[in-house]
C-alpha cells in the first residue's frame, strides 16, 4: 500500500506556480524588494531632476547646384552636368568634414567650451589640455548622421544649457561651410592662374617679337610655302637642265654627222657639157700656115733648101700643120657647173646646228649657275622654315598656355565670386534654434524609473528566494522529497 502511494506520488507533476505563490515570494522577500524598488526609483527621480539636457539640431542639404571645373591642362574641363544624385561616398565625406578635429577645435575656441573646470584632474591642467578634453567631449556629444534615402545630414548636440547647444551648432555650421569651400576649391587658385596668365602673356609677346624679327631679317614670310615653291622651281630647273644636257649631246652628234657629210660632198656639180670646133683658131692656124709656105717659097727662090732660114721655116710649117691636125682631133669642150644642193643643205644645217649648239652651251652654263643658286636658296629656305616652324611652335605653345591660364583664371574668379556669395553645394536646410523643451520629459524619466524599479525589485526578490536552500512550504517538501507529510509546525511569530 505505501508502495502504490509512493508510485502515484512520483508520477504526479509538480504544480504550476499561482498568483498566491508569487505574492508569497514577494512577501517573504519584502525587505529586499522594497529596498531595491525605492533605490531605483530614487535614482530615476534624481536623474530626472539633475540631468535635464536640451538638444539642438540642424540639417545640412547636399546638392549639385554648382559644378566646379576640374583643374586640368586641357582647354575644356570635363564637367558632368547630368549627374544629379548624391552618392553615398559624398555624404560620408561631408559627415567626416563635420567631425573634423580641426573644425571641432575651432568650435571649442569660439564657444568657450574649454573654460576652466573644477574637480580633480590627473596630470597637467593647462589651456591645451582643457581644449583637448573639450574637443573630445564635443566629438562624443556631437551626433552627425546622414538621413536614410535623402541628401540630408542631421547634426545634433545636447547640453544642459539650451543657448549653448544652439551656439555650438551655429559655430559648427559656419565653420563647416568654410571648411567645405577650403576643401573643395582652394582660395589660391585665382592668384596662381592670374600670375601664370601674366607670365604666359609675356612669353607670347617675346615669341611674337622673335618671329617678327626673324621674318624681317631673313626676308621669310612663310618659310614652308616659300621652301615648297623653291623646291618646285629647283625641280623644274633640274628638269630643264637635264633636257638641255640631252639636247647638247644630240646637237653635238648632229654637228659631227653634218661635218662628215659636208666633207664627203663636192662643193659644185656639172650641170651641162658641150663639144664643138673652133673655126677662128683653125682660120688663124691656116692663115699662119699660108704665110709660112709663102715665106718658104720666097726663101727657096733666093736660098738653097738646105739653108738655115729655109729649114726653120719648114719646121714652123710642120708645127702649124701639126697644130691644125691637133685642133681637128680635139674639138672645143664647154662644161657648165652649179652649187651642189646636198652640200649646200648640209652646210646650212651644219651652221644651224653649230649655232644651236653654242646657244645650248650658253644655256647650260646659265642654267647650271641658276640651278646652283636655286638649290642654295631652297636650302636656305629649308633651314629658315625649320627655324620659323620652331618659332611658330613656341608662339603656339605660349598662346595655348596663355589661353588656358586665362580661362582657368576666369573660372577661378567665378568660383571666388560664388564663394563670396555663399553659392556652394551644401546649405543649411534647417538652421539650429535654441531648444525650449528638454530632450527627455522628467515625468517620462520618473515613469521609466518606476517601471525599472518594479522590474528590478521583482527580479531581485525571486533571485534571492531561489538562492535560499531552505523549505518554505509543505508543497516544496513534497515536490523535493516525493514523500507525504505527516505533520507540520507553524513558524513562531517574531
Amino acid at each position: 500500500m505505501p508502495d502504490e502511494t509512493t508510485s502515484r506520488t512520483e508520477r504526479q507533476d509538480p504544480p504550476s506556480p499561482t498568483l498566491r505563490d508569487v505574492l508569497a515570494v514577494m512577501f517573504r522577500q519584502r525587505r529586499v524588494a522594497s529596498g531595491t524598488f525605492f533605490s531605483v526609483l530614487a535614482i530615476a527621480v534624481v536623474y530626472a531632476l539633475a540631468s535635464t539636457s536640451y538638444q539642438a539640431h540642424m540639417k545640412v542639404l547636399l546638392r549639385h547646384g554648382r559644378v566646379d571645373p576640374v583643374v586640368t591642362p586641357e582647354q575644356q574641363s570635363l564637367v558632368d552636368l547630368h549627374r544629379s544624385e548624391i552618392s553615398e561616398e559624398e555624404l560620408n565625406s561631408e559627415v567626416e568634414l563635420l567631425r573634423d578635429e580641426g573644425l571641432l577645435r575651432k568650435v571649442v575656441e569660439q564657444t568657450g567650451l574649454a573654460s576652466p573646470e573644477g574637480g580633480l584632474h590627473f596630470g597637467r591642467n593647462n589651456a591645451d589640455v582643457r581644449v583637448a578634453r573639450a574637443v573630445r567631449r564635443l566629438a562624443k556629444g556631437l551626433q552627425v548622421e546622414p538621413i536614410h534615402k535623402t541628401n540630408l545630414i542631421l547634426v545634433s548636440y545636447e547640453s544642459a544649457d539650451p543657448a549653448l547647444s544652439a551656439r555650438v551648432l551655429n559655430s559648427v555650421a559656419k565653420l563647416y561651410i568654410e571648411k567645405h569651400k577650403e576643401v573643395r576649391r582652394s582660395s589660391e587658385e585665382f592668384p596662381f592662374f592670374e600670375q601664370q596668365a601674366d607670365r604666359s602673356r609675356r612669353r607670347l609677346d617675346r615669341a611674337e617679337m622673335q618671329l617678327l624679327t626673324f621674318s624681317r631679317e631673313g626676308g621669310v614670310v612663310s618659310g614652308a610655302l616659300e621652301r615648297d615653291l623653291a623646291l618646285q622651281r629647283t625641280g623644274e630647273l633640274e628638269n630643264s637642265y637635264q633636257q638641255t644636257l640631252v639636247a647638247i649631246q644630240e646637237t653635238s652628234r648632229r654637228v659631227q654627222q653634218l661635218r662628215a657629210r659636208v666633207d664627203s660632198l663636192p662643193a659644185r656639180s656639172t650641170s651641162a657639157i658641150r663639144t664643138s670646133d673652133n673655126p677662128q683658131l683653125r682660120a688663124i692656124l691656116q692663115g699662119h700656115l699660108l704665110e709660112l709656105e709663102l715665106k718658104r717659097t720666097e726663101l727657096l727662090t733666093k736660098y738653097e733648101p738646105s739653108y738655115r732660114l729655109v729649114q726653120e721655116v719648114e719646121q714652123q710649117i710642120e708645127q702649124a700643120k701639126a697644130a691644125i691636125a691637133a685642133e681637128r682631133l680635139e674639138p672645143v669642150r664647154e662644161e657648165t657647173t652649179e652649187k651642189d644642193p646636198n652640200y649646200e643643205w648640209a652646210k646650212g644645217e651644219l651652221g644651224k646646228a653649230e649655232v644651236e649648239l653654242s646657244v645650248l652651251n650658253a644655256r647650260e652654263r646659265g642654267m647650271s649657275s641658276e640651278l646652283a643658286r636655286s638649290r642654295a636658296e631652297a636650302k636656305r629656305l629649308g633651314e629658315a622654315s625649320i627655324q620659323q616652324q620652331d618659332l611658330l611652335r613656341s608662339m603656339k605653345t605660349a598662346e595655348d598656355s596663355y589661353l588656358l591660364y586665362s580661362k582657368k583664371s576666369e573660372e577661378a574668379r567665378i568660383g571666388d565670386a560664388l564663394d563670396e556669395r555663399g553659392i556652394v553645394n551644401v546649405t543649411l536646410a534647417e538652421a539650429p534654434v535654441v531648444p525650449v523643451l528638454p530632450k527627455h520629459s522628467g515625468w517620462m524619466v520618473v515613469f521609466l524609473g518606476l517601471l525599472a524599479a518594479g522590474a528590478s525589485s521583482t527580479l531581485l526578490a525571486f533571485t534571492v528566494d531561489y538562492l535560499n536552500p531552505g523549505f518554505r512550504s509543505p508543497e516544496e517538501i513534497v515536490a523535493c522529497m516525493h514523500a507525504p507529510i505527516l505533520a507540520s509546525l507553524p513558524k513562531e511569530a517574531a
